[in-house]
C-alpha cells in the first residue's frame, strides 16, 4: 500500500492521505463535508477525529460506516509498529485508492514527536486490516435525523457500534407490540420510514455475526415523546464478530 499526500483542504480537516496498491499519479482527495455515512459533524469527535473515507467495497452501500481498521506504515524509522486505528465515516469516490486518512490519523501512526515528519512523506508503504470497534462503558446509540417529522416520517443512525459487524437490517415497533415495520437504508447509516409507530418504540436489527447473521433486540429506545436532533441509548452493544468479513479475524495486533 503507498501513501500519498498534497495540500489542499477537506470538509473538516487540512490534510488528507489516500492510499493504494499500485504505483503511479494520485490527485487530491477530500472528504465530503458531511460524510457520505451521514454523521456530519458528530464525525471529526469519533475517536479522537481518527476518521477515515472507504472505497465502495468498504462503504459496502453504508453498512461499512462505522467500521474500524488497524493501519500503520511500513517505514520504522518515523512510524510505530502499532499504528493507529480508524473509522469509517465517509466515501472515497476514487476506485483507484483503498482509504483517505485525516491528518490526525495520519499523525497518529508515527513515532513519538514525528507526527510532522510522518505528514511530509509524500509517499510510504502501508498495511491495514478490519478490526473490531470498541466502546467501553458506550452503549450502541441511535440518533433521530432533523429530517424526521412526527408522526409521520422517521430517520435514524447508529452510534456507537461495537465488534466487527454490520447493521443490515432494521426494524421498528411500539414498546410491548409485535406488529413490526421495516426501516429501509436512506443513505450511509441513515435509515427512514414513513410508517412511523405511535408511543415508544423499540428496535430490532439484523447484524452480520459468525458466519451468519443474528437478530439484536434493543426493546425501548425512543419515548413517546422523541425528538429530532436527539441522541437515545439502546440499551444494548454489538460485541459480535463476523468471522466473514476478516481473513484472518483478530484484535488489531500486529505479528
Amino acid at each position: 500500500m503507498i501513501f500519498f499526500t498534497k495540500n489542499g483542504k477537506t470538509g473538516t480537516d487540512p490534510h488528507a492521505i489516500s492510499m493504494k496498491n499500485f504505483m503511479g499519479d494520485l490527485y487530491y482527495l477530500n472528504f465530503d463535508a458531511d460524510g457520505a455515512c451521514g454523521y456530519g459533524s458528530l464525525a471529526p469527535g469519533f475517536n479522537g477525529g481518527h476518521i477515515a473515507g472507504g472505497i465502495p467495497s468498504l462503504y459496502k452501500g453504508g453498512a461499512g460506516c462505522g467500521a474500524c481498521f488497524q493501519i500503520r506504515c511500513k517505514n520504522t524509522g518515523l512510524c510505530s509498529r502499532g499504528g493507529t486505528r480508524v473509522i469509517l465515516t465517509d466515501l472515497n469516490h476514487d476506485n483507484q485508492t483503498d482509504l483517505v486518512l485525516s491528518s490526525k490519523a495520519f499523525m497518529a501512526m508515527a513515532n513519538k514527536g514525528m507526527g510532522p515528519d510522518v505528514l511530509k512523506l509524500g509517499i510510504a508503504d502501508v498495511e491495514y486490516k478490519r478490526v473490531p470497534c470498541e466502546y467501553k462503558n458506550q452503549n450502541l446509540a441511535v440518533r433521530v435525523e432533523e429530517m424526521s417529522q412526527k408522526p409521520s416520517y422517521l430517520a435514524i443512525k447508529f452510534l456507537y457500534q461495537g465488534g466487527q459487524t454490520e447493521i443490515v437490517g432494521v426494524d421498528v415497533a411500539q414498546v410491548g407490540s409485535a406488529n413490526w415495520n421495516y426501516m429501509s437504508r436512506n443513505y450511509g447509516a441513515v435509515w427512514n420510514t414513513s410508517r412511523v409507530p405511535v408511543g415508544p418504540l423499540q428496535f430490532r436489527m439484523v447484524v452480520t455475526s459468525g458466519y451468519d447473521g443474528k437478530w439484536v433486540w434493543a426493546k425501548n429506545v425512543l419515548p413517546a415523546d422523541w425528538e429530532p436532533g436527539m441522541i437515545y441509548d439502546s440499551g444494548v452493544q454489538i460485541t459480535d464478530i463476523a468471522q466473514e468479513g476478516c481473513s484472518p479475524c483478530d484484535d488489531g495486533g500486529w505479528k
